[in-house]
């Protein structure tokens, strides 16, 4: 089956269900390239009708964040399932991203409230989903439901990192989401790594070695405990 063309979101989906393969899911992810939080994988089923509503729906990092709050509501009324699962840092760095990321996408899956006759993904192939799929390449620009599905992650797990950043004072997360920024780097170097950092990455790993160094005997600022009261 061809993949989708042009800017008709609802395209695909359309040629599934004309094809008696409803009702049709996206999965999407939010927060692979984060260096800290939670992945988030949403899956998201969506009536074989036009849905005004969602007028403007688009890949979620295209949206800004008042349009992304805007539409979620909506999505989450308009869809037939949704669903949505968070997969810690130490999971990730216990079986690596792709690994998790997948996991993550079947389980998604596994959790909607119906039974898909078709699941479309967005960018690479999920080996062992309950039914047939295909990889769509760039979907969460291409294809509705998997537009949803990117707005849902993203709106969650934005949330769980404004949420953190209350418990993780000092790090900035309701700013900068757990990705790598060089100010998110700066407050690792000065207060040390937290359990929700992906301590296999490279940036967190060097950050950490740094605050170490620091902590070290006879290093300036030896011996005092690390602070998360300041950013």
């Amino acid at each position: 089956m061809a993949e989708e063309k042009g800017h008709d979101l609802r395209r695909l989906e359309r040629e599934l269900y004309a094809e008696g393969l409803g009702p049709v899911a996206g999965v999407d992810e939010a927060g692979r390239g984060a260096c800290a939080g939670p992945m988030t994988i949403a899956a998201c089923a969506l009536p074989d009708e036009d849905l005004p509503e969602l007028s403007g729906l688009d890949d979620s990092k295209k949206l800004t964040p008042a349009r992304r709050e805007a539409l979620y509501p909506k999505i989450l009324e308009a869809a037939l399932a949704w669903s949505v699962v968070m997969v810690p840092a130490g999971v990730i760095d216990r079986v690596g991203v792709h690994v998790a990321n997948l996991e993550g996408m079947r389980r998604a899956v596994e959790r909607l409230d119906l039974a898909p006759g078709f699941v479309l993904t967005d960018g690479f192939r999920v080996p062992d989903l309950p039914a047939p799929s295909l990889a769509v390449t760039k979907g969460d620009a291409r294809v509705r439901c998997i537009a949803a599905a990117s707005v849902i992650a993203k709106v969650s797990r934005d949330r769980t990192m404004a949420a953190l950043g209350g418990v993780f004072p000092g790090y900035g997360l309701e700013r900068h989401k757990g990705y790598g920024t060089a100010q998110h780097a700066a407050a690792v170097r000065l207060h040390g790594p937290t359990p929700i950092h992906r301590y296999t990455y490279s940036n967190v790993a060097a950050a950490t070695e740094a605050w170490r160094a620091d902590q070290a005997p006879g290093a300036a600022g030896a011996g005092e405990a690390p602070t998360t009261d300041s950013a």
